[in-house]
């Protein structure tokens, strides 16, 4: 794959906590200038981010990020503010722990809610992997799917494991045809990101692409 094509299904991505507005700056030029797919960051820097830039990328946020278990009004109001702001993509956390009460009425019932809510603007659906069993899983994509979401993701990079092949291969097998994939997550190096996009992800979530593609070290989040 070309550097380009690899850009292009970038979700350039900053979320680490003291993340600076002259950074935030830095990584929406860097996706202007490398023509990325997106650019992920705080809810509380959209607005600012959309006075300065505009059209000229498209502007994704996280809702109940990292941990997921903000109630739904809350994550309802959070995608509302945030499309007041100008955000076009929306990353959701699930509440793991309605997936571990086996409540997953309750994760649909979230995930509709927010759909309905971006209407055409994307939603993409943070399952966080790394705490989950095959099973749950497999009743994810199942979940994801019929909600309506428009991607299904592997994780926040901020949970105790990042994105695997293992799960893009489980994810390809059980979700409906119009769900994608997006992997984030310690994915640092360029192989690693041909092997992702290769087995099927859509989008990669990562704050490395562009340093990596240019020889330097790189990680992801």
């Amino acid at each position: 794959m070309t550097d380009q094509e690899i850009l292009s299904r970038i979700d350039h991505t900053l979320l680490k906590a003291g993340a600076s507005f002259a950074e935030i700056r830095t990584l929406c030029t860097e996706a202007v200038q490398y023509k990325t797919a997106s650019v992920c960051i705080p809810p509380s820097y959209v607005k600012p981010v959309q006075e300065i830039y505009g059209n000229t990328l498209t502007l994704g946020t996280v809702i109940g990020f990292p941990l997921g278990y903000s109630v739904r009004p809350v994550k309802a109001a959070e995608t509302a503010q945030a499309l007041a702001d100008g955000a076009a993509e929306i990353d959701m956390v699930i509440n793991i722990g309605d997936v571990k009460n086996r409540r997953f009425d309750r994760v649909l019932d979230e995930i509709t809610a927010l759909k309905q809510i971006l209407g055409n603007r994307i939603l993409k659906v943070i399952v966080e992997t790394c705490y989950l069993t095959v099973e749950e899983k497999i009743r994810l994509c199942e979940v994801v799917s019929n909600a309506g979401a428009d991607y299904i993701k592997t994780s926040t990079g901020f949970g105790t494991a990042g994105a695997v092949l293992e799960d893009i291969h489980l994810f390809k097998e059980h979700i409906g045809p119009q769900v994608k994939i997006k992997a984030a997550g310690g994915i640092r190096t360029r192989e690693d990101l041909e092997a992702f996009l290769h087995a099927g992800c859509h989008r990669i979530g990562t704050s490395a692409a562009v340093s990596l593609l240019q020889g330097g070290p790189g990680k992801a989040y």
